[in-house]
């Protein structure tokens, strides 16, 4: 009876908005997951990479049923016919097929609990609990192995409080001049983990960079790994001016393979990705930041960024890669439809 009345009742903006970046994001994970799973060496790692998969191919699936219930446009997407060679020369090691698997699942849980937040329709209440349940149990296992392999790095210690304490002044707050408050718990969990996900850019768009085909993609991709770069150094200084230890980088992870991979399409998707979520991870790191100097720092990083993904965009249409979200009906334009 429930589906029954869920199928009459239309599905709102935000549902199909989520129903269709995540179909977006886990086709696109299929083709490079696939490729992992051929490459891939260690077998506990490998048991992580296929369930990974199958996860996606799930996901992918089940909203493709959604919308042809709804009559609504499957999304092109991604698939290993178009986008990707499977017989190509490793790229990355396993250390890093880990390490993009548990930050991939750090982010699924970030996205697939603001889409069940968001989301009405029991059907699809249902679909983004099961995601949310199964990314969650990705990561705790993704986490564990990382640990078990002594690849996990932990964010900095810092001393237990000896007691509560007030703000007594508004020199809180400032960090231009003079001597600077140091960094509190929630500053330094930003800095760290916004350096963390940098680094795996780094890594990330090292690799592209070194497998794509067009010149503009290439020299883009470079572009990233340098901002990316940048972006490393500037969070780590601040965490060593605290003489709080700054993760290490990745750059190893990557072999020196110049052969086809992956299609240019797929690796400029995910790069937008990257950056969208810098920019999402950076808005939320300003609101924890009450240092001024901080806040000034992720606008500067968050303007630099979004440049950067402007101009992903340009290369994307020219090429006909952007793929069209669905959007709200443009009323001028039907007001002015069959009119003399």
């Amino acid at each position: 009876m429930e589906k029954e009345i869920d199928k009459q009742i239309n599905l709102t903006s935000a549902e199909i908005s989520q129903l269709w970046a995540t179909y977006m994001n886990d086709s696109a994970s299929i083709p490079v997951l696939s490729y992992f799973l051929e490459k891939v060496e260690d077998k506990e790692i490998k048991h992580l990479i296929k369930y990974a998969l199958q996860l996606s191919q799930s996901h992918v699936q089940k909203i493709a049923d959604i919308f042809k219930g709804e009559n609504h446009p499957i999304p092109y997407g991604f698939n290993i016919h178009e986008d990707v060679d499977l017989t190509a020369s490793r790229l990355f090691t396993d250390s890093y097929y880990l390490n993009f698997i548990h930050n991939m699942s750090k982010i699924g849980l970030n996205g697939h609990g603001m889409s069940l937040s968001i989301s009405v329709r029991k059907d699809i209440t249902e679909l983004f609990k099961e995601c949310l349940t199964e990314t969650i149990h990705l990561y705790e296992v993704s986490k564990d192995m990382l640990l078990s392999k002594g690849l996990y790095i932990r964010s900095p210690y810092i001393p237990k409080p000896a007691k509560v304490d007030f703000i007594k002044d508004q020199s809180f707050l400032s960090g231009f001049f003079g001597e600077k408050r140091p960094l509190t718990a929630l500053e330094v969990t930003a800095l760290y983990s916004n350096l963390q996900r940098n680094a795996l850019g780094v890594v990330t768009m090292i690799g592209f960079g070194q497998v794509s085909r067009e010149k503009e993609v290439a020299k883009f991709l470079k572009r990233g790994r340098d901002i990316a770069r940048k972006h490393c150094e500037i969070f780590g200084g601040h965490l060593k001016k605290d003489l709080l230890p700054a993760p290490m980088t990745w750059d190893s992870d990557v072999t020196d393979s110049t052969h086809y991979v992956f299609s240019d399409k797929l690796m400029m998707f995910f790069t937008t990705i990257l950056i969208g979520l810098g920019v999402q991870y950076y808005g939320q790191s300003i609101a924890i930041s009450p240092r001024r100097d901080l806040g000034i720092m992720y606008n500067r990083l968050t303007a630099e960024i979004q440049l950067f993904s402007e101009d992903g965009a340009n290369i994307m249409i020219r090429h006909g890669w952007l793929e069209e979200p669905p959007k709200a009906p443009d009323r001028d334009e039907l007001a002015m439809k069959n009119k003399h």
